[in-house]
């Protein structure tokens, strides 16, 4: 490790908000606010273009499930390849670029006439959206936090359903207004306007750059052995070689893997398959509303408690509640039924990005989180890529859904089991470090 460089100032916020709070708190809410726009628009505003594009230039399902396959493939890979780099020099430069990025290519979107330009925009966007969202924000909260790390990526992954209940009607509505001409370049603006001023005013990537330290402990205050232990732990350096090399690396990949080609390969076709069981595209879009909400409370809850509790244990019956919860929907008629579902689907989509964090976190620590989660989430960004064309290919093929989403939620079983191989390496002893000590990266923003 580098070393260590005197505490810079706070960020301008500091002087603007109420004090007695730990930061990090702070820091964790702004986190929040980017992933409400920055994967509010990216993520969910998937399934709410996905029709539009096909009614205005006549394009096939499996056609247009080819934008977001590049969106989630393309973004993953620009995590794996951004993710040492954060690691070692901090994210603001790319939140900042990839921001700005992620605006202008949203508000593309609504002004494509061929399919080469809609994959094309979708590349860009997904670069943008790589280099400035989910590793940055979760390298982030995993060096501010440890002891409380869940809570903190709950408030901070909340941001991401806020996104669905509120910008989801709302682009639909643009939609409804004026079509995607109307509503892509609102949502690109809101997407810059918002994380600009988060990223510049609020935005600290680790605590001892300000003079701090995780969880607002301080240096006079010595954690017990265990907790010192624990520290260790998430002060030891991986190198990707010896990371792949794990047990608990494959387990990881595997597992999220399969359950975001089936949960991304549901959420993307959600409003297009429960628009005629519903009867408009407005209440099929309110679903993505339901399933958002239902996000933000079990993820809040489940934040309260993963902290002391077997998060691979958890993590198998959210897959288990989610697969179920697929099996129900597409084998019910009923309306009450498909909404009471749609809820209980969304009480687990949230905390399966959350757990994927949390369990890269607990078992490679925080110094070379970057370079770990970057190559992990970008298997999972491929599966979120395979899962709406795979989902677009076999509707194409049946000619229904039911086919297609069966075939996910047995993906979702199968990551289940995969996820009980999520253990920590015993074939190396965790490098000491002592606590109040820890290095900051040399550099880092």
């Amino acid at each position: 490790m580098t070393a260590q460089h005197p505490p810079r100032p706070l960020p301008p916020a500091a002087r603007l908000l109420p004090g007695g709070w730990f930061y990090g708190w702070y820091v964790a809410v702004a986190c929040s606010l980017l992933m409400m726009v920055g994967v509010g628009v990216g993520y969910y505003g998937l399934p709410i273009f996905l029709k539009p594009l096909k009614e205005a230039h006549g394009w096939s399902t499996a056609e247009v499930s080819w934008a977001p396959a590049i969106y989630f493939c393309v973004s993953g890979l620009t995590a794996a390849i951004v993710g040492p780099y954060v690691d070692k020099y901090g994210p603001r430069r790319f939140m900042l670029i990839g921001s700005l990025i992620n605006g202008a290519s949203a508000a593309m979107i609504g002004i494509v006439n061929e399919l080469w330009q809609l994959y094309l925009v979708y590349f860009v966007f997904a670069v943008a959206f790589g280099m400035s969202s989910n590793i940055a924000v979760n390298a982030i909260l995993t060096r501010w936090f440890i002891r409380r790390r869940a809570l903190a990526m709950s408030i901070s992954f909340t941001g991401v359903s806020l996104g669905g209940v509120i910008l989801a009607p709302v682009a639909s509505r643009l939609i409804d207004a004026g079509g995607l001409e109307l509503a892509t370049p609102i949502l690109g603006a809101l997407v810059i306007l918002t994380s600009i001023p988060v990223i510049l005013g609020v935005i600290v990537f680790d605590p001892r750059d300000v003079g701090m330290l995780p969880d607002g402990d301080t240096a006079e205050s010595a954690p017990p052995p265990a907790q010192q232990a624990v520290l260790a732990a998430q002060m030891r350096t991986w190198t990707r070689a010896e990371a792949v090399r794990t047990v608990g690396f494959w387990g990881i990949l595997v597992a999220f893997l399969l359950v975001l080609i089936a949960q991304t390969g549901y959420v993307v076709h959600q409003v297009t398959f429960l628009e005629d069981r519903l009867g408009s595209r407005s209440a099929a879009a309110f679903t993505i509303s339901v399933t958002a909400f239902g996000s933000i409370v079990a993820r809040l809850a489940v934040g309260i408690f993963a902290d002391n509790v077997d998060r691979r244990l958890l993590t198998v019956i959210l897959f288990v509640v989610q697969a179920t919860a697929i099996l129900l929907i597409i084998h019910t008629d009923s309306i009450a039924a498909t909404w009471a579902l749609t809820l209980v689907f969304g009480l687990t989509i949230g905390n399966v990005y959350m757990m994927q964090s949390l369990l890269v976190g607990e078992i490679f620590g925080m110094v070379s989180f970057g370079t770990v989660f970057g190559l992990i989430s970008l298997a999972g960004q491929v599966g979120s890529g395979l899962g709406p064309i795979g989902v677009g290919i076999i509707h194409d093929a049946t000619g229904g859904y039911t086919v297609p989403f069966t075939i996910t939620a047995a993906l979702t079983y199968l990551a289940a089991v995969a996820i009980l191989f999520a253990r920590p390496a015993k074939s190396r002893a965790a490098e000491a470090a002592p606590g109040p000590a820890l290095r900051s990266p040399s550099g880092a923003d």
